[in-house]
């Protein structure tokens, strides 16, 4: 196969797209590099498990418009949620057009992909955690060991909103407790740094797990939170913060049925900042805290509170004016204020 007939075949550019440009170029974080490689392999098991593609056969030429709204289908009728299925498409549609970006043949072809819309997703109201609920979730986990560790995880991740990738990256050198303003050092997204402060209570909770995960006798890592499985040292999973939650918003389901179906570690971020925001922390302040780029994506999170629209409502006059009649009684000129003769 030669070099030009190489360039044709749709995968031919995936390694290129993802290690160099997504990475390099861009300054995308890995988790946002992964995103995409799912994407893209879960658009490749289409091609050749579905519609029986070898990747040396399936060509740029191939991925016509008609091509992505059947995969946008097989994706829904799968059980993906619309929203994953928007992730899946706006990869695919960010690939192609990296694609026609070097080889303007190639732009028809993205256009042509560009044109598949984006599925309309419902407005749904983002459960958060209750005040009540929170204060039992994070008594919940009692003074033991892994007690204190779990309290830890969990008024991290409630004080600071820091996100569950960035909390499982969080290092020893990133908290700063010895300052007047004690704070934690945060790698966002993209590689952007922010310094968020935390309250009292929370360097308390810190400095108790300090002394019990890394004293003299504790395994040699710089990572704040890390587990040990047969000797070996290494950061704690995803999958290992989400079930620490759910553990205890097991336990305290019984006292509280209002706590939600599932909790996971997002929730404490966006309670965190609704509760911000409720408390009437300026919206640009909250941003930063949050590490978002712009005050647009925060407003998703700041909802009022039921006393914020009662006091807003009660701020508006009670009286109403008299309006003029819309509509003159006489025709004649009704009908040239209406362009009619």
């Amino acid at each position: 196969m030669n070099k030009r007939t190489f360039d044709r075949l749709f995968f031919s550019k995936t390694r290129d797209f993802l290690g160099l440009y997504l990475s390099r170029q861009c300054s995308r974080s890995k988790h946002t590099i992964k995103g995409y490689r799912d994407a893209l392999t879960i658009f490749r098991r289409y091609v050749t498990e579905e519609k029986g593609f070898s990747m040396k056969k399936f060509t740029f030429d191939d991925c016509t418009r008609e091509f992505v709204l059947s995969f946008m289908l097989y994706l829904q009728n799968n059980g993906y949620a619309r929203t994953t299925c928007n992730q899946r498409l706006a990869a695919l549609k960010a690939y192609v057009w990296y694609v026609a970006d070097g080889d303007i043949a190639m732009q028809q072809i993205a256009l042509s992909v560009s044109h598949v819309p984006f599925l309309k997703e419902p407005d749904v109201e983002k459960e958060m955690l209750n005040e009540e609920c929170l204060t039992a979730m994070l008594s919940a986990p009692g003074f033991t060991k892994i007690g204190i560790r779990d309290t830890t995880i969990m008024v991290i991740l409630y004080d600071t909103a820091i996100r569950l990738s960035e909390i499982l990256e969080l290092k020893i050198s990133d908290i700063n407790l010895s300052k007047s303003t004690p704070y934690l050092r945060i790698h966002g997204k993209g590689d952007k740094e922010r310094i968020v402060s935390v309250t009292d209570k929370t360097v308390s909770h810190i400095k108790r797990y300090l002394n019990l995960y890394h004293n003299a006798g504790s395994p040699e890592t710089d990572l704040v939170f890390y587990t040990v499985i047969k000797e070996n040292v290494g950061g704690m999973s995803p999958g290992n913060i989400e079930r620490i939650i759910n553990k205890y918003a097991n336990i305290v389901r019984r006292d509280h049925p209002d706590l939600p179906k599932k909790v996971h570690p997002h929730m404490f971020r966006r309670t965190r900042c609704t509760n911000l925001y409720q408390s009437d922390v300026e919206l640009e302040l909250v941003s930063r805290i949050m590490g978002h780029s712009s005050t647009q994506v925060t407003r998703i999170y700041a909802k009022p509170s039921l006393e914020m629209i009662r006091d807003a409502m009660e701020k508006s006059p009670y009286g109403l004016t008299e309006e003029e009649p819309l509509w003159m009684e006489d025709e004649e000129e009704l009908a040239r204020l209406c362009g009619l003769r």
